[in-house]
This record gives C-alpha cells, sequence and structure tokens, in this order.
C-alpha cells in the first residue's frame, strides 16, 4: 500500500498530462491512422506527436507574426504565413502547403507564358 502511494497511477499521469496540450488528441490519432504503415499508436507516441505538432505550430506563428506586417495591429495574416514559409529556409517544404495568393489574371498570364515557352522548344 504504501508503494502505491508514491507512485502515482498512470491514470493520474496522463490525465495530467493531457491538460498541457491543447491540440485535440482524437484528431492527431486519425491523421496518423490514416497512413497505410500504421497498425497501432503508442498513448506515449501519440502524446509526443501531438506536442510536438503543437510546438512546431506555435513555431511557425511565432516566426510569421514577428516576419509579418501584423505586428502593428497585431494580426496575422495567411500571407505573413506564405512569405514566412518562402523566406525561411526552415519552413521552406511548407510553400506548396502555404503558396502565396495571387490574382487569376496573373495566374493565367503566366500559364501562357509556360505554354509559350514549352511551344518554342
Amino acid at each position: 500500500m504504501k508503494m502505491s502511494q508514491n507512485n502515482p497511477d498512470k491514470d493520474d499521469h496522463t490525465s495530467g498530462s493531457k491538460k498541457t496540450i491543447s491540440l485535440p488528441i482524437s484528431r492527431v490519432r486519425l491523421i496518423m491512422k490514416s497512413s497505410p504503415d500504421v497498425s497501432s499508436i503508442n498513448q506515449d507516441a501519440l502524446f509526443l506527436t501531438t506536442k510536438a505538432t503543437e510546438l512546431f505550430v506555435q513555431h511557425l506563428a511565432v516566426s510569421s507574426f514577428n516576419n509579418g506586417s501584423g505586428k502593428e495591429t497585431k494580426t496575422l495574416s495567411y500571407s505573413d504565413l506564405a512569405n514566412t514559409a518562402e523566406e525561411t529556409e526552415t519552413f521552406h517544404f511548407l510553400t506548396d502547403i502555404l503558396p502565396k495568393k495571387i490574382l487569376a489574371q496573373d495566374y493565367l498570364k503566366s500559364l501562357e507564358q509556360m505554354q509559350e515557352e514549352d511551344a518554342d522548344f
């Protein structure tokens, strides 16, 4: 009985740990299980993946805010995130997910130019 008083129950530990994350663990589990390579997920691995994701998103948001144009108004916009993804080497892998917004007419012009270049070859 003395041993159980000194060592807290595992459920007490995990319920205390869940309070330190703000992302929904069930959503992270669903995303992890969507991979065909994953058959089962350890609770510790799920917690650590959720926490690491949360810290990454926080780092991206803080970096985007510090480098962005919304400091005066204390806002963070999509363009701030896209600029950070394009300009910061650490986040460069996100450029496909966070592309800079362009107007449709500008896109159509660049598409025409690409087709003309391809026709020249």
